[in-house]
């Protein structure tokens, strides 16, 4: 494999990574932790897709796609903390002040797994994030140490391989996903 990651604004391929297998189905697109609670309970079916469709086409790209060839094979959602909830959580706390980057959900398609390309997708949403200005990139990965962590409710990437990428320990949180606490873990770019 050949995995190059780029900025995600060819809405195909991030449907194709993201995207529901039914045009009605009510997933998360990536934009529970990207909009307000009350857009994200009002927008239902296709109307999820295409507001993810104008994020594609408008000014910065919602996070970077990873490419086997022309294949999409894996997303990761990197933004400005300030224009996410992270900035208003009660359970995931602020390090410090610093205009810091959050890259919140990591998805590898079936077929694409076990080959890498999750660690080519933390590096390509650091790059993009240094590219945008970033001073810092912050995740919030599950830390499940040796436990086996449900690869569904895995979305936020796993600590041992934000380690990997030079992130470190920077906070606790009171945030548990799938019976596993989370952790700020940081990268410093400057």
């Amino acid at each position: 494999m050949n995995i190059q990651v780029r900025p995600a604004s060819v809405f195909e391929d991030v449907k194709a990574v993201i995207g529901p297998k039914s045009p009605t189905a009510n997933v998360c697109w990536c934009l529970s932790y990207r909009i307000p609670a009350k857009l994200n309970n009002e927008l239902r079916g296709p109307d999820r897709g295409e507001y993810v469709a104008g994020l594609c086409d408008a000014g910065t790209p919602p996070g970077v796609l990873a490419y086997d060839g022309d294949e999409p094979a894996g997303w990761a959602a990197v933004a400005p903390r300030a224009d996410t909830s992270f900035a208003r959580s009660r359970t995931i706390p602020h390090v410090d002040d610093l205009p810091v980057w959050s890259l919140w959900c990591i998805r590898v398609r079936p077929g694409f797994r076990k080959r890498g390309v999750s660690h080519a997708l933390i590096a390509g949403a650091v790059e993009f994030a240094r590219a945008q200005g970033a001073p810092v990139v912050e995740a919030y990965p599950l830390d499940n140490g040796d436990a086996h962590a449900d690869m569904t409710m895995a979305y936020p990437g796993l600590r041992k391989n934000f380690e990997r990428a030079g992130f470190s320990h920077a906070a606790d949180t009171t945030s548990v996903l799938a019976g596993h606490p989370r952790i700020v873990m940081r990268l410093d770019l400057r």
